[in-house]
């Protein structure tokens, strides 16, 4: 598909969703990854990258009637509306903690828009794990769990987490690679 069939595909996906709200499950689909990949590479806590990605797509709901197309992607959007929720959370912490200033997030770059979508590709394989793989990544990269840690919370020994770890990986490699059109081992 050409960028400019995405974008009308695109633009005709956003003209039912204003019809129906219904349509915006496929809107949420598309745009989760990339939403919850810039929110948690700011925000640094997956929890709170969690409901900032909620209050996110609950404000796109709401304000979807409003949105007119511009030819620019509605992911963009998207991006904007969680700066934004970011800016207004850090502003309510900086309230709570008594704390003067608070460092406004920038727009986002080219570049930085590139590596949100890799991050969002790459969130997207770890969800296509198989269930006890999927579990060991989270732990250990999201949650930066120690090996032993992984072990006590899945109730398997040290090894068992250390091959799951390593076919996860093997698994992700061989995706990223099968995506990339590289079939080069």
């Amino acid at each position: 598909m050409t960028a400019t069939e995405a974008d009308t595909a695109e633009r005709l996906l956003i003209e039912a969703a204003q019809k129906d709200p219904a349509r915006f499950a496929e809107i949420y689909e598309n745009n989760f990854h990339r939403v919850y990949a810039y929110i948690a590479r700011r925000v640094g806590n997956r929890d709170i990258a969690e409901d900032l990605t909620s209050d996110v797509f609950h404000k796109a709901l709401a304000g979807l009637p409003r949105f007119e197309w511009r030819g620019v992607p509605f992911g963009a959007w998207l991006i904007r509306v969680a700066s934004n929720a970011i800016i207004d959370r850090a502003k309510r912490a900086a309230k709570e903690t008594d704390i003067a200033s608070v460092d406004e997030p920038s727009e986002p770059s080219p570049q930085m828009m590139e590596e949100i979508d890799q991050r969002a590709q790459l969130f997207k394989l770890v969800d296509q794990l198989p269930l006890d793989q999927r579990r060991v990544i989270v732990l250990r990269f999201s949650e930066e769990k120690s090996i032993r840690e992984v072990a006590l919370d899945l109730r398997r020994t040290e090894g068992a987490v250390k091959q799951l770890q390593f076919r996860a990986l093997q698994n992700l490699r061989a995706q990223l690679r099968k995506e990339s059109g590289d079939t080069n081992g």
